[in-house]
């Protein structure tokens, strides 16, 4: 497995959620899988999966990985037109702890552009264009920084420490979709959110519960 450069978060770093989801395309377990980052995971660096770890080349462990039971829980959806409405008021567009982010970052052009803005009631929404190319990974990204935004604030960064994610079906390439995202807890610096990615007709294609932990 490698985590090309053009999928990072943190600069010099992978995206948590598409890292995973490179993960979880490996580990081969049909349902939900609960992926641990240990570290940030390295760009363009062979890794290889051994016994449910990841393993850089100096055999440092990158993540953890194991089956996770199914869950039912949901963020409600919005409509396109809502989803756009929030996204216009991103605040990462003014404010953004890692604006190369290839899933949310606003100076990533080619990047998927998912930009989660607030809805009245305190959950994000995001409209979100699938890509030319659609994996497994794609969905798990798209269910990644909404549930972040649903945290961070200015000068109040958080990173991915854990996400499971149950995928129901993958988006095809166009698909207008909308992600929603919702804080459950934070409890000093750990913050429990909620995801969920619908399709064009509102059909769920996948939802996450992430652990994120403030810097």
């Amino acid at each position: 497995m490698i985590i090309e450069a053009r999928f990072n978060g943190p600069s010099g770093s992978g995206n948590g959620g598409w890292s995973a989801g490179v993960f979880a395309e490996a580990y081969g377990v049909s349902g939900p899988v609960e992926v641990t980052l240990r570290r940030p995971p390295p760009l363009d660096t062979p890794l290889t999966l051994r016994d449910g770890q990841v393993h850089d080349p100096t055999g440092a462990v990158i993540a953890q990985l194991r089956p996770a039971e199914r869950f039912d829980d949901l963020v409600p959806p919005v409509d396109l037109a809502t989803a756009r409405e929030a996204s216009a008021a991103y605040p990462g567009l003014l404010d953004h702890p890692f604006p190369g982010c290839y899933v949310c970052g606003p100076q990533r052009a080619d990047g998927l552009r998912i930009f989660p803005g607030p809805l009245p009631d305190g959950r994000t929404a995001a409209p979100v264009r699938a890509p030319e190319q659609v994996r497994l990974a794609t969905v798990w990204a798209a269910l990644d920084c909404p549930g972040g935004w649903a945290v961070i604030g200015a000068g109040r960064p958080y990173l991915l420490g854990r996400i499971t994610a149950q995928v129901e079906a993958l988006p095809r390439p166009g698909d207008e979709c909308v992600v929603t995202g919702a804080v459950v807890t934070i409890e000093g610096r750990k913050a429990l959110v909620r995801t969920s990615l619908y399709g064009p007709g509102g059909d769920l294609l996948g939802r996450a519960h992430a652990t994120w932990i403030a810097r």
